[in-house]
C-alpha cells in the first residue's frame, strides 16, 4: 500500500490553478526529480508545509511551468504518508505532462478515492469521516457543506463514543470478573447494566431521529409539480430555477414529458420534477406524459399541486387534488398567476373531495412566477416542512442508508439486551446482544 501514487486533484478543465498530488514511500523523491526550486535547494531538503517556488520539468527534463510545491511528511499528512503537491497553472496539458514525468519516476496513477482510502487505512480518518469527504465534495447547499465539514471533523464519531463506552464498560467488567475470579473486581449489578443499556438506547434513538434531516441535507427532496394543463407548472419551475428550464406557451399540453431540475427553495434543496398536465386526453403521446406524471406523484417526497388562480374553477381540479391528498406525502396547494387574477381564488374553492382519507395541504400559497410575488411564501412553507434543525447538530446527522442500517441494528441489539435482562436471563445472554450492538457501531465508524 505504500507504493507512491499520483493524481490530478482538481477538475480536468482549464483553470487558474491545477494541483497534482503524490503520496506514498518515495513520493517526495519523485516530486523532487520533476521540480527545480528557484533557490537551487533540493525539494526533499525543504521544510514541511512550506510553499517553494520553482520550475516544473516534463518527462524529457524540459521546463513546462512555473509552479509552487509543498511537502507533508508522514505521519503529518492527509494520507498519513509522505505527500507532495505541485500547484501548477490549470492547463490540462500541463497537468498531464506533470503526471507523465512522475510516472517516469516510478509513481503509478492513483485509483478513484485512493488517497482517502489510504487515510482511512492509516488511521487518519474513520469510515464516517471518509464518507464525509464525498459529502463535502458533492454538497449543493451551505447547510450540507457545514454538516459534511463537521462530520469530517469527527462530529458523528463524538456522538457515538459515549454509547460505545457505556457498552464496553458493561462487557469488559463482566469478562474481567469471569476471567479473573481471584481478583477483587466488583461484579456488575443488574441495575447498572440496565442503566447503561437504557442510556445507550436513548442516544441511538435520538441519532436515528436525524436520518430524515440528514438525507434531505445530502440528497434533497424529490418534489413533483403537478396540475392541470396550462396551470403554470413550467413557469413555476423556471421561476425557482432562475432561468427558462422548461418551455412555456399558452397552448395547453406543451409539456409532454417530465423535466427535472435542482433548486434551492427556503434553504431546502428540491429535486423538482415538472410533469405533464393531468387531464383526460385521446392523444397517445400526451397519455404517456400523464401516466409519467402520476408515477412522479407516487415516487415524490413532496408534491406542489399547482392551480391556475386566474381562471374559474375547473370541475376536474377537485379530482386531481383528491388524488394528491391521498398520495401519503406532504403537499402544498399553490395558486399561480397572482399578477393576472382579478380576485384570488381561495383554498376552499378547490379543496379536494372524494372517497378515502384525504390529507389537507400543509400550506396554501398564492404566487406569480412572472413578478416573483409569493415565491418567498412558498420557500417558507417548504422550510417549515423540512426544517434544518439546530446548527449545533451539524456533523451529528446520519446521512446515508449504510449509516442508518448500522445504527438501527445497534439499537435493536440493545433493546434485545434490555428485554433479556428484564425477563431474568443470565448475564452472558444479555452481554451477547450488547456485543452485537458494539459490532454494529464498529461497522458504522
Amino acid at each position: 500500500m505504500s507504493e507512491p501514487i499520483a493524481a490530478i486533484a482538481t477538475p480536468p478543465v482549464p483553470s487558474a490553478i491545477g494541483i497534482v498530488r503524490v503520496s506514498g514511500e518515495g513520493a517526495i523523491e519523485a516530486a523532487s526529480a520533476v521540480f527545480r526550486a528557484a533557490s537551487g535547494r533540493p525539494l526533499a531538503a525543504c521544510e514541511s508545509r512550506r510553499l517553494v517556488y520553482g520550475t516544473l520539468l516534463g518527462p524529457d527534463g524540459a521546463p513546462i511551468d512555473q509552479v509552487l510545491a509543498t511537502l507533508s511528511r508522514a505521519p503529518h499528512s492527509y494520507t498519513g504518508e509522505d505527500t507532495a503537491e505541485l500547484q501548477c497553472h490549470g492547463s490540462p496539458a500541463v497537468l498531464a505532462m506533470a503526471l507523465e514525468a512522475l510516472f517516469a519516476q516510478g509513481v503509478r496513477q492513483a485509483g478513484p478515492g485512493e488517497f482517502t482510502k489510504r487515510a482511512f487505512l492509516n488511521g487518519k480518518l474513520d469510515l464516517t469521516q471518509a464518507e464525509a469527504v464525498v459529502d463535502l465534495i458533492d454538497a449543493e447547499t451551505a447547510a450540507a457543506a457545514r454538516n459534511a465539514a463537521a462530520q469530517l471533523d469527527g462530529g458523528l464519531r463524538r456522538v457515538l463514543e459515549p454509547v460505545q463506552e457505556e457498552l464496553l464498560e458493561v462487557t469488559s467488567r463482566f469478562y474481567a470478573v469471569v476471567d479473573y475470579p481471584d481478583e477483587d473486581i466488583q461484579d456488575v449489578r443488574p441495575e447498572e447494566i440496565a442503566a447503561a443499556l437504557w442510556s445507550a438506547a436513548g442516544r441511538l434513538e435520538r441519532l436515528l431521529d436525524t436520518c430524515r434531516r440528514g438525507q434531505v441535507l445530502k440528497s434533497g427532496v424529490r418534489t413533483a409539480i403537478v396540475g392541470r394543463p396550462n396551470a403554470g407548472k413550467s413557469s413555476l419551475l423556471n421561476a425557482l430555477a432562475g432561468y427558462e428550464r422548461a418551455i412555456v406557451t399558452d397552448i395547453p399540453g406543451t409539456t409532454r414529458d417530465t423535466v427535472e431540475e435542482s433548486v434551492l427553495c427556503g434553504g431546502v434543496l428540491l429535486r423538482l420534477i415538472d410533469t405533464a398536465g393531468i387531464r383526460a386526453t385521446e392523444d397517445p403521446v400526451e397519455q404517456l406524459g400523464v401516466e409519467r406524471s402520476r408515477r412522479a406523484i407516487a415516487s415524490a417526497e413532496l408534491v406542489l399541486a399547482v392551480v391556475d388562480g386566474a381562471v374559474p374553477e375547473d370541475p376536474e381540479e377537485g379530482s386531481l387534488l383528491a388524488d394528491v391528498a391521498r398520495c401519503g406525502v406532504p403537499w402544498l396547494l399553490v395558486f399561480t398567476k397572482r399578477d393576472m387574477a382579478g380576485g384570488l381564488r381561495t383554498a376552499g374553492a378547490v379543496f379536494p373531495a372524494g372517497e378515502g382519507p384525504l390529507a389537507p395541504p400543509a400550506a396554501v400559497v398564492s404566487l406569480s412566477s412572472v413578478t416573483g410575488e409569493g415565491l418567498e411564501d412558498l420557500g417558507n412553507a417548504v422550510a417549515a416542512l423540512f426544517p434544518a434543525g439546530d446548527p449545533g447538530e451539524a456533523g451529528s446527522l446520519l446521512t446515508d442508508r449504510r449509516q442508518e442500517d448500522a445504527a438501527r441494528r445497534a439499537l435493536d441489539a440493545v433493546r434485545r439486551a434490555l428485554e433479556a435482562l428484564e425477563t431474568g436471563m443470565t448475564p452472558d445472554a444479555v452481554l451477547t446482544d450488547a456485543e452485537e450492538a458494539l459490532d454494529a457501531l464498529g461497522e458504522l465508524t
